[in-house]
């Protein structure tokens, strides 16, 4: 689907941009400008490894733990991870050419050209390491608002960060875009059900589930019961309507970029498709669209259809 560029960063960095492949939507791919390519791997190792970090995925042994100099008796200690992380964050910020005190992470390291090629601000990586912290304090949202406060954090700065390194931000761009990228945390979401509630997290509104009748014990099952379809259908719904919502970022734009926000779109689009081939039933697994059902949604994308 995608052919990425890999900066030439160590182990810990390479492992983490390895797992590009299994987005929903082309991180990458092969037909933008190689300048476009390294730096929006930049920023997705960024955010990759922060959101690793969050959901203690990192690589086995420490060595990340190690390059942030968190002692290893504190290498399982997320928040204090993410505070080391963001410290290290601060030195792409706040150095400049050629002096000493730079990033020690690999990922930061790499991330620093694209910082200083684009201008870019702290406030959107900040946000994302927010979101991770927010991660290990609240493991509940009661209301759909509080949910997208936390897409806010989690979802939103990329997208932002997408129409900066490209150039095009605008006010309308970035309120799309904010949409895009909100359906597709949803869907993340209604994809790793089982997955977020074997770490104690729930990113399904309680009062959704009151309303629907659904129980946290009935998405420890193993497959789906007719309440939590419905729930799950309601809530892809949602991310449909976002979809559309966002959409239209599409059309203002020209190129490869076109086609590039076409495959966030679609990719979305086709996720959606895909919980909907399972009958809403997310709990078995994470349902994945083929190469083919993408590929139709980025044709009606940009057709401006859908």
């Amino acid at each position: 689907m995608t052919a990425p560029v890999v900066p030439r960063t160590g182990g810990p960095g390479r492992g983490t941009l390895d797992k590009a492949s299994d987005e929903n939507f082309p991180v990458a791919p092969f037909f933008l400008p190689r300048a476009w390519r390294e730096d929006l791997m930049a920023v997705y190792g960024f955010a990759r490894l922060v959101d690793d970090i969050g959901d203690g995925d990192l690589a086995p042994g420490g060595a990340d733990a190690a390059l942030l100099g968190v002692p290893a008796a504190d290498a399982e200690d997320r928040l204090l991870l993410l505070d080391a992380f963001e410290a290290d964050l601060r030195r792409v910020f706040e150095g400049s050419p050629g002096t000493p005190g730079g990033p020690r992470h690999p990922l930061l390291r790499a991330l620093l050209p694209t910082v200083r090629r684009h201008r870019l601000t702290p406030e959107p990586f900040l946000a994302l390491i927010a979101a991770n912290r927010q991660d290990q304090l609240v493991k509940r949202y009661e209301t759909y608002d509080d949910l997208l406060a936390y897409c806010e954090l989690s979802a939103n700065p990329v997208g932002r960060l997408v129409l900066a390194v490209t150039g095009t931000a605008t006010p309308e761009r970035i309120r799309r875009s904010d949409a895009v990228c909100t359906a597709l945390q949803i869907v993340e979401h209604l994809q790793d059900v089982a997955e977020d509630l074997g770490r104690d997290r729930v990113y399904l509104p309680a009062s959704d589930m009151k309303r629907f009748h659904v129980r946290e014990a009935d998405l420890a099952a193993p497959t789906a019961g007719a309440s939590v379809r419905a729930l799950v259908a309601f809530e892809a719904q949602r991310a449909r309507d976002l979809l559309n919502e966002g959409a239209p970022l599409v059309g203002s734009v020209q190129g490869r970029l076109r086609l590039l926000l076409a495959g966030f779109v679609a990719g979305g689009r086709a996720a959606v498709h895909a919980i909907a081939a399972a009958e809403y039933d997310v709990l078995p697994g994470p349902p994945k669209p083929g190469k083919l059902r993408l590929l139709r949604e980025v044709g009606v994308t940009l057709r401006g259809e859908g």
